[in-house]
């Protein structure tokens, strides 16, 4: 009989067990835990085929050190991120490095510091309308989220 006691703890230690991975969520494909981004826009260039600009702000409070290393656009032929730096005497605009990512940062995509650029934008980036834009973490992981389209005098 104690035999039968040790195999039925065993047993309903293990269902525990099951039922504890089983409640854990399964990964959104396009989501990445802990990230945030809100605000996000597409700013269109004043001259229809110039490349757009995407802005926004992106709060990261994940386990896991990640960077963030490039990004794609819907209705754009190439995308990539930006980062002013300041030179004696000029600012200038340059393709970002890797940027990481731990708990606690936040960062604001947006004028004169990082924004991605989207290149060769297709007629179908309207103002009024939306693009979903992916940015591409280490690892391989995704982060997608909807941004609006601006007329370039839109506030940015």
């Amino acid at each position: 009989m104690k035999r039968f006691g040790f195999v039925l703890a065993g047993a309903l230690a293990l269902g525990a067990c099951a039922e504890e991975q089983a409640a854990e969520p399964a990964p959104v494909e396009g989501v990445v835990p802990g990230m945030t981004v809100e605000n996000g826009r597409v700013v269109l260039a004043p001259v229809s085929g110039n490349p757009a600009a995407v802005y926004f702000d992106l709060s990261y409070d994940g386990e896991r050190a990640l960077s963030l290393y490039d990004a794609e656009v819907e209705g754009a032929g190439e995308a990539m991120i930006h980062q002013t730096i300041e030179e004696p005497g000029q600012n200038r605009m340059v393709e970002s490095v890797p940027i990481p990512l731990t708990a606690g940062t936040k960062l604001e995509f947006k004028p004169g510091d990082y924004h991605v650029m989207a290149m060769q934008p297709s007629p179908d980036l309207e103002a009024g309308g939306t693009a979903e834009v992916t940015l591409k973490l280490s690892g391989g992981g995704t982060h997608k989220f909807t941004a609006e389209v601006r007329a370039a005098g839109d506030e940015r």
